[in-house]
């Protein structure tokens, strides 16, 4: 998962107009001649405003004469000169808005040694996780710690794969991001709360925006997919048992891995496969990556979404917290994903250039990587069954 800087992560889409402050003092109106000038290079002009939405300070109405993303380079170097960002999208009539936002993100380099140190607790804490899990498998009350090694590292894997996809997807396109932040949680069923990387300046149009967010999963996914066969064909098949037990749930992808590795779906009602490390490994990655792509807000999927329909893309916002909330009646470990995605799914992360669009190529693996988020996703994740 990536984090976007706030300040160009916005609920409405942007350039949408938010109610403006009464001034209490008439304000000196400002000319920005330097400003109007190269914004005069690529537009004609039909409107300058001084008093847009904070926080920007001018905005420029009127119809551009050249290719956007072209337009948007020329601006942005211009701009750039006098210490300003430039923010390209179109108004509700369809008009070309250049806004201009002082200030512009120069980030500083961070220590790399936080990362470090989270990696290596991560780790620690998904091998006494998968430690736990092959004592229970072997029937043994003591835990080895390096028994967990199987999940730990296949783990770790699948998520590495995932935000360094962000990661180097970033610095292809010269995006300031950090190294991966790695959550460990060792009472957790999973051993962690996954990662995520921060983005640490704004991107400047959706193609950026979609190769980095799109980046991750599909990285995560080439990983994820042959830790999972593997795990399944190596593990066992047995009779279900008397006792109370954790049973995870399936995907359509899932079943249709135990289908074509077992030549039935399991559980059948009196056997199932017991997963092993690598199994629950791949069954976890699959998992995580079916949440990053709920297409919602900061979510990688958010990201693709909003890539895709622009602003339309808040359109989903209540109906998906809806089926979420739904979800939550008959799993419970939905409710907290559903308050989440309730205060934080309406804000999308808007390129500075919103107006030029997905080329042919990435529209389609974009709408591949939604059929991805449907194949992978688990309704119903994990149940205690009392037989």
């Amino acid at each position: 998962m990536l984090n976007e800087p706030s300040v160009f992560s916005t609920g409405r889409a942007a350039g949408e107009a938010r109610p403006p402050v009464a001034a209490t003092v008439p304000q000196p109106r400002v000319s920005y001649p330097e400003l109007e000038a190269a914004v005069q290079d690529v537009m004609d002009i039909y409107k300058v405003s001084y008093d847009p939405p904070p926080p920007a300070q001018v905005a420029f109405t009127g119809r551009l004469r050249i290719d956007s993303e072209a337009a948007f380079e020329q601006l942005d170097a211009a701009f750039g000169a006098h210490d300003y960002h430039a923010l390209l999208t179109t108004d509700e009539a369809g008009q070309h808005v250049v806004l201009a936002i002082k200030g512009r993100i120069q980030p500083r380099p961070r220590p790399w040694w936080p990362n470090a140190v989270l990696v290596v607790l991560t780790f620690f804490s998904l091998l006494y996780v998968g430690a736990v899990q092959q004592a229970g498998i072997d029937n043994r009350t003591e835990v080895s710690l390096w028994q967990g090694l199987p999940y730990a590292l296949s783990l770790l894997l699948i998520l590495g794969a995932h935000e360094l996809g962000h990661f180097f997807a970033a610095r292809y396109h010269k995006v300031a991001v950090t190294l991966p932040y790695f959550i460990p949680m060792p009472l957790f069923f999973f051993g962690t709360l996954g990662a995520f990387i921060q983005l640490r300046e704004p991107m400047r149009n959706r193609k950026i925006l979609f190769d980095i967010g799109a980046a991750g999963p599909l990285a995560g996914l080439v990983v994820a997919i042959p830790v999972l066969l593997i795990g399944l064909a190596t593990s066992n098949v047995e009779p279900l048992p008397s006792e109370p037990y954790i049973l995870e749930g399936d995907s359509l992808f899932y079943a249709a891995a135990k289908t074509l590795i077992f030549g039935e779906y399991l559980p059948n009602g009196s056997e199932d496969v017991f997963i092993n490390q690598l199994a629950k490994a791949g069954w976890t990655g699959l998992f995580i990556t079916g949440l990053n792509l709920i297409p919602l807000g900061q979510l990688d999927g958010g990201h693709v979404i909003y890539t895709l329909l622009g602003r339309r893309a808040q359109r989903l916002y209540l109906p998906l917290v809806g089926v979420f909330l739904v979800l939550s009646f008959f799993n419970s470990s939905w409710l907290l994903w559903t308050l989440l995605l309730f205060f934080l799914g309406r804000v999308y992360a808007a390129p500075l250039d919103s107006v030029t669009p997905l080329d042919s190529r990435r529209r389609w693996l974009g709408w591949f990587t939604l059929v991805v988020f449907v194949l992978v996703f688990v309704p119903n994740p994990l149940n205690i069954i009392q037989p």
